[in-house]
């Protein structure tokens, strides 16, 4: 098996964090803000999503080192 490419896993998840945020900043149901608590929800979210999907790459490609080294 191939390794994950950490790099695009942090932006792909990144991008979902951002997606996230603009849902639940925007959406109808939720309270008006001010900008300025908008863009710390957006930078926080798309940060804690991007480092999210980026760990859960990383330790699954150390993971599959181990697996694969202990085989041989």
């Amino acid at each position: 098996m191939q390794d994950w490419n950490t790099m695009r896993a942090t932006a792909y998840g990144g991008a979902i964090g951002l997606v996230a945020a603009l849902v639940k900043s925007f959406a109808p149901w939720s309270d008006t803000q001010s900008g300025a608590a908008i863009a710390k929800e957006l930078f926080g979210a798309t940060l804690a999503f991007a480092l999210l999907c980026g760990l859960a790459a990383a330790l699954r490609n150390f993971i599959m080192r181990r697996l694969r080294e202990s085989q041989h």
